[in-house]
This record gives C-alpha cells, sequence and structure tokens, in this order.
C-alpha cells in the first residue's frame, strides 16, 4: 500500500519533517545538558519532545516563507 500526500500539502510535510527531527535533537540535548544522561533519560527527553513538537511544527509553519525569502536574496541563480 503506497499511499502519498498531494503535492500542493508538501509544505506541510516539509514543515512536519522538519519540525519533527530538530524538536527530538533539541530535546535530546537540552534535556543532557540541564539534568544529564541518567537514569530516566529517555523519559524526560519524550515528555520534552511532546512539548516542543506542537510548538516546533507551528514555528516552522510561519518561519518557513521567511527563510525561503532569505535564501533568495543570498543565493545566487545562473
Amino acid at each position: 500500500m503506497n499511499i502519498k500526500v498531494p503535492k500542493r500539502h508538501s509544505h506541510l510535510v516539509f514543515a512536519f519533517f522538519m519540525a519533527a527531527i530538530m524538536a527530538i535533537l533539541m530535546s535530546a540535548i537540552i534535556v543532557a545538558v540541564s539534568s544529564g544522561v541518567n537514569a530516566g533519560y529517555l523519559q524526560r527527553v519524550i515528555h520534552a519532545y511532546t512539548l516542543a513538537m506542537p510548538s516546533a511544527f507551528i514555528c516552522v509553519l510561519f518561519v518557513r516563507p521567511v527563510v525561503v525569502k532569505l535564501v533568495s536574496l543570498v543565493v545566487a541563480t545562473d
């Protein structure tokens, strides 16, 4: 079974994956720095992730157009 999201929703798929990856990485790093990698680390990371992921998703949705514009201003076209 190969179900794909329509192309018109690609910005949402991009935002979801970007937010999911960045939220888990940042949650893992911040938890490690703030409380160390010890007993309960994974549970603390998962808790932080459940708070960070929705926020990250919304932020990526709003920030993506700005980033696309900034990239177009900085990257040379051939």
